[in-house]
């Protein structure tokens, strides 16, 4: 009982944590709105949001990137800083977009959602995978 209200941690429970944490969050995106999104391009590319001014076709292209590849990435704990970084900024305008009232879902998803996959990806991204990962095998 005296552990359990501690403040102290080890380095395991930690490792344990950010891999649950980059597996769980990263394959949910990936597959449950990345894949959706790259089943419906041909429809999407027409009205997807465009909140930087690139173009709808582009605007797409870029957060099925971030939803699939960089997630992928986050899942395998490879490149792991880089990934989370593309998919915070991804989330970060998404949230913003929805926030100032252009549409009730940022990409594709509530706004809520957009708000918790930023802050999961934002912890990984201030510290990193943990040793259960590609990264952590290569003494990144």
């Amino acid at each position: 009982m005296k552990k359990f209200f501690s403040t102290a941690y080890s380095e395991g429970a930690f490792n344990v944590a950010m891999l649950a944490l980059r597996v769980t969050f990263g394959l949910i995106l990936c597959f449950y709105y990345g894949l959706d999104k790259l089943r419906n391009f041909g429809h999407l590319q027409y009205v997807f949001p465009n909140p930087i001014h690139l173009g709808h076709r582009i605007s797409l292209a870029l957060v099925i990137f971030a939803e699939l590849v960089c997630s992928l990435l986050v899942v395998l704990g490879l490149f792991t800083r880089f990934a989370a970084l593309v998919l915070v900024i991804s989330m970060a305008i998404a949230e913003y977009w929805a926030f100032h009232g252009h549409v009730g879902m940022a990409n594709g998803m509530p706004r809520e959602q957009a708000y918790l996959y930023l802050m999961a990806f934002f912890a990984i991204l201030c510290v990193g995978p943990g040793r259960i990962s590609v990264d952590g095998a290569m003494g990144r």
